[in-house]
Order: structure tokens, then C-alpha cells, then sequence
């Protein structure tokens, strides 16, 4: 009876008052008795005006079914009920929390996005136990000082609100980890501003024209977005931030890219949208673990000979700038995406760049000019001609290591191709547009040196073992053939990071594609797809692009939303309703968002 004893000792009536409450048929009884034995109530998409006092008082008031002198099992004894831990209250009408928010001390969870609050109760302050507070979608114009005293807050989402400053000592919250502010109306952000535990902050759409220098104390921080503001600089201090992997600053008024001497962990950087006319050396030299450099939409005219410096860069993005030419130490990188549109290039036709990054970079690989002894030999083999009347392009294997038999129309692949290869080092094979309805066996002869394969415009109905013992592949391009399944063998490609199977036959995406755990890329466009498994697709932690455009799904599971490490998803072209159009054209993050929201508890 300690239960029992602690609420009489706060309120001597409290024992013995029912729980006949204003509930009526929003809260059924068996919702909040199933809350008092599980800790958690979800009372969302109710249309509630206001949260009942049942609710308020359920750790307080003795359960109806008692005052009915209703037998108890030993495990339905309302006195050993459990404390409400959990309260969600989103997707209703609620203008306002009262203070009777206090009763409910032991909250860890409370979520209340999507109502009309404007404001919230000076009583929060006791909620000293709460971890995650969610209060996006309202109306707030103001943040109480009180929320400062929720000291193991872990995670504070504030998005979609009309807040113009944050109180001043934010720095109290030592244990918040992830923060959302986005889509307010923040002009500034106070120097006290410092929260040293924090990871995730999300600053994007505000009306910020500067960051504090003090920001540069945040040490754990890995996820900086600041996208959709009036930036014009960066502080200096930022480029101290050694935990920074993404970093977000599309859609302001920078005008120069900052340098990041210390973020040596800098995996993305998106610069989208800005007034940058300079790209320097000095920008790149430090972004040594660079993968994704996104420069769209800038006043860019030329790219350095230095972009070489970025080894690791995956993903390039230079769509309209005013760039003319290309140095070809592009080339040299290992990109698998290249995005060129919206330039007045006049160095490289429009038909190799039409033709995708691969190309682009290959043609650019054929123009650095090779200074080594055997040049003329190279020169000479080139056009060697064989047996079967084709040519093979021994320049290409011996300088830029690729074994090229495309565009053939050949329904096999000569032994000749891959006896010219003799003692070279390959790494790419390209056996694209041709007529072949299988894997040439010959090519595990490769399997310790390719990462590259593309088996694009061909007949192929099946994958053979011969395909999957080339461990070291990190890009397989198997686009418009006659493909309805892959088999499980696949698994062992355990360096695949970019698959495209678009235009094919596949009715549901592949099994082996879920064990794949080195996957960023999966391209699935265009086939008869008719469902995803997202708790399958959250174990692949490192997938960063989905593309199942023009597809057949007729629903959108909205646990997709967890896959929370996706940049790019992409789902028009498919029946589905929701999400609309509208959604899908904020893009990936609004789309997220939007299916996390729907969340059934």
C-alpha cells in the first residue's frame, strides 16, 4: 500500500476520491487501465480541445473498476500500478497544458506535436525525470525559462513554430543530444548557447544571419544543419568542431566556402545555393574524409587541379555554376556521382556528359597525358585488331586500367578481351550495351582487382556464381536488362556500395540487397516494385540514396521515416496517395519527417 500512502501523503482527499473525471468517449476505461499496467498512453489524432483531468490524475486517482468492488488478479492490482512514463497527445486540437502537468513526475517521454499550443506551463519545470519532449507542429511563440531546469533531457524537438529567441540558459540542458529548432523565426542565437553533449542540431529555415563563435564548443557535435538562412559567413571557430561529420549550409549568402583545418571526420558538406565564386585549394586541403561535396547553384568558374586532394569523394555536385572547362585530374577520382547540368561546358561534348559520370570520367582519364616511357607503344597497341574484327582498347587497360568491350552488339565476349588483358591491373570492366544473356565465366579470371562493373543494356534474366566471387566490387551497374530476381549468393559482395537495377522486372526489391550491410546507393527506378520492407531497410546503416521512382507502390509504409541516415529518397511515378506531391517536393527530409509523424504507437 506505499502507493497508496505516497499520494495521501500530497493530497489526504486523493485516496478516496473515484476517478470519475471528465473522460466521456475520448478515453475509453481500457486505455488508461492498460496504461496503468504497460506506463505509456497514446491518446493521439482524438480531436481533444483538452486534455482530460483523468488523464492528469491517473497516477493520483483510484481506478474505476475498484470503486466497482471488481475482483483483482495478482497482476491487476490498481496499487501496484505503474507510473505514466510515456504520454502522447499529438495530432489534436489542444490550445493550451495546464499546470496539472505536475502529477505526471515520473514522465520520460511526452510528445504533443501537432496541436495549436501557444505557450507551455511554467510546471514543466517538475518533469525532472522527462528524456524526450516533442512540441513540433504548434504554435509557440516563446520557450518558458523553466524548460532550462530539465536537466536529462536527451532530446528537445521545437520545429515548426513560430519562436523568434531561446531563453538564456540553455547550457543547463548538459545532456540533450539532439535538437531541433528548424522552420521558426530565430534571428540570433545567444553566445550562452554551448551545450556540451549535444550531437544533432538542426537550425535550417530561420532568419539567422550569424552563428556564435561559441558554437564551436559544442565538442560531440556530428550534425550541423543550417540550411534556408541569411547567412553571409561562418565563424572561423567552426572549423574547430573535431567531431563534425554533416554539415549543413544550403540556401544562404555565403559567399566564400569556409576551411575546416580541424574537421578531419567531415563526411558531407552541402553549400547548395550560395553566392560562392572561388574554389581554392586552401578549401580543400583539409577535407581529407570528404564523401559527399554538394557546390549547386553557386557562381562557380572553375574547378582547381587541387580537387584531387579529396581521395575519398563519392558524390560531386556542381549543377549550375558558370564552370567552362574541367581540369582532367577529375579523373582521378573514384566518383560515383558527378552532376555537370547547368554549365556552359564547352571542353567535353554534351554527349559524353548525357552519358553519366562514369563516362565523363573516363573521358577525362583519356585526356591527362601520359609522360611514361611506353607512350608510343600504348599509342600503337590501341588499335590492335583481333580475331573476331573488334578492336580493344589496350590503351585503356594499360593507363587506365579498364577492360572496355561496350557497344558491340555481341552476344558474347571474345577470349581475346580478356587475354589482352595479359599481366595489367583492371579495375573496371564496362560490357555495356551488347546482347548478352549471361555473365562471361571468364571474368572471375579479375576477381582480385575490379570494383567496377557495368553490365547495363544487355538481355540478362539471371546472375551467375561467376559475378559474386569479385569481392572487391564497390559499383555494379546491371540497369535496363530482363532481371526479376538475384541470388542470395550476392551476399558475399561484401564491398558493394552502389547497386542500380533500374529498368528491370523486379516486383519486390531483392532479399540479399538487406544483407548487403556496405550498400549507400540502391538504384531501383523504373521496374514493378510493390512494396519495401522498412525494418529491413533501418538495418542498412549505411544507405544513403533510394531510388524507387516510377514503380507500383500503392502505400508508403510510414515506419520508412526511421530510416533516418537516407539523403536521397525518391518515390514519385507511383500510385500511391500519400505522401502528396506536395510532401514529396520539399524532398528526403520533409518526407521523413512526414511518415515518422505517422507513426502508429
Amino acid at each position: 500500500m506505499s502507493r497508496l500512502k505516497a499520494v495521501a501523503e500530497r493530497n489526504p482527499q486523493a485516496g478516496f476520491r473515484a476517478e470519475r473525471r471528465d473522460c466521456g468517449a475520448s478515453v475509453p476505461q481500457g486505455l488508461l487501465k492498460a496504461a496503468r499496467k504497460s506506463g505509456q498512453l497514446n491518446l493521439s489524432g482524438r480531436n481533444l480541445s483538452e486534455v482530460p483531468q483523468c488523464v492528469w490524475r491517473i497516477n493520483v486517482d483510484i481506478p474505476e473498476e475498484a470503486n466497482q468492488n471488481l475482483s483483482f488478479s495478482a497482476t491487476e492490482r490498481w496499487w501496484e500500478q505503474t507510473d505514466l512514463t510515456k504520454l502522447i497527445i499529438s495530432n489534436n486540437k489542444l490550445q493550451s497544458l495546464t499546470d496539472d502537468l505536475r502529477l505526471l513526475p515520473a514522465l520520460t517521454v511526452l510528445d504533443i506535436h501537432d496541436n495549436q499550443l501557444t505557450s507551455l506551463p511554467s510546471a514543466i519545470r517538475e518533469l525532472e525525470n522527462l528524456q524526450r519532449l516533442n512540441v513540433s507542429h504548434n504554435k509557440l511563440k516563446i520557450l518558458p525559462e523553466e524548460i532550462t531546469n530539465l536537466r536529462n533531457l536527451k532530446g528537445l524537438y521545437l520545429q515548426h513554430n513560430e519562436l523568434t529567441c531561446i531563453p538564456e540558459g540553455f547550457e543547463q540542458l548538459f545532456n540533450l543530444e539532439d535538437l531541433d529548432l528548424s522552420n521558426n523565426r530565430l534571428t540570433t542565437i545567444p553566445a550562452s548557447f554551448s551545450l556540451s553533449s549535444l550531437v544533432r542540431l538542426n537550425l535550417s529555415s530561420n532568419q539567422l544571419k550569424s552563428l556564435p563563435a561559441e558554437i564551436s564548443g559544442m565538442k560531440r557535435l556530428k550534425h550541423l544543419d543550417c540550411n534556408s538562412n541569411l547567412l553571409e559567413t561562418i565563424p572561423p571557430e567552426l572549423a574547430g568542431m573535431e567531431s563534425l561529420e554533416l554539415l549543413y549550409l544550403r540556401r544562404n549568402k555565403l559567399r566564400f566556402l569556409p576551411e575546416f583545418p580541424s574537421c578531419k571526420l567531415l563526411k558531407e558538406l552541402h553549400v547548395g545555393e550560395n553566392q560562392i565564386e572561388m574554389l581554392e585549394a586552401e578549401h580543400l586541403k583539409h577535407l581529407t574524409s570528404i564523401l559527399v561535396l554538394d557546390l549547386r547553384d553557386n557562381k562557380l568558374k572553375s574547378v582547381p587541379e587541387e580537387i584531387t586532394l579529396l581521395q575519398s569523394l563519392e558524390r560531386l555536385d556542381l549543377s549550375n555554376n558558370d564552370i567552362s572547362s574541367l581540369p582532367c585530374s577529375l579523373g582521378k577520382l573514384h566518383l560515383k556521382f558527378l552532376a555537370l547540368e547547368g554549365n556552359p561546358i564547352r571542353t567535353i561534348r554534351r554527349e559524353i556528359i548525357n552519358k553519366g559520370t562514369q563516362e565523363v570520367l573516363k573521358y577525362l582519364r583519356s585526356k591527362i597525358k601520359d609522360n611514361g616511357p611506353n607512350q608510343s607503344d600504348s599509342i600503337m597497341e590501341t588499335a590492335m585488331t583481333l580475331p573476331s574484327e573488334s578492336r580493344v582498347n589496350i590503351h585503356a587497360i594499360t593507363t587506365l586500367k579498364i577492360l572496355d568491350y561496350s557497344d558491340k552488339q555481341t552476344t558474347l565476349i571474345p577470349d581475346e578481351v580478356f587475354d589482352a588483358v595479359k599481366s595489367n591491373i583492371i579495375t573496371s570492366i564496362n560490357f555495356s550495351k551488347n546482347e548478352l544473356c549471361e555473365i562471361p565465366k571468364r571474368i572471375v579470371e579479375l576477381k582480385e582487382m575490379v570494383s567496377d562493373v557495368n553490365l547495363s543494356f544487355n538481355k540478362l534474366s539471371f546472375i551467375s556464381v561467376e559475378l559474386c566471387v569479385l569481392q572487391k566490387l564497390t559499383f555494379l551497374d546491371l540497369r535496363n536488362n530482363f532481371l526479376s530476381s538475384l541470388p542470395k549468393e550476392m551476399e558475399s559482395l561484401i564491398r558493394l556500395q552502389t547497386i542500380n537495377l533500374s529498368f528491370n522486372r523486379f516486383k519486390i526489391l531483392p532479399e540479399v540487397l538487406y544483407h548487403i550491410p556496405t550498400l549507400e546507393t540502391v538504384l531501383v527506378s523504373n521496374n514493378q516494385v510493390g512494396s519495401v520492407d522498412p525494418e529491413k531497410l533501418k538495418t542498412m546503416e549505411n544507405l544513403i540514396t533510394l531510388d524507387l521512382q516510377n514503380n507500383d507502390l500503392l502505400q508508403i509504409p510510414p515506419e520508412l521515416g526511421n530510416c533516418v541516415n537516407l539523403r536521397t529518397l525518391l518515390l514519385d511515378g507511383n500510385p500511391f496517395r500519400v505522401p502528396r506531391a506536395a510532401i514529396l517536393m520539399k524532398g528526403t527530409a520533409a518526407i521523413l519527417e512526414y511518415l515518422r509523424d505517422r507513426i502508429p504507437t
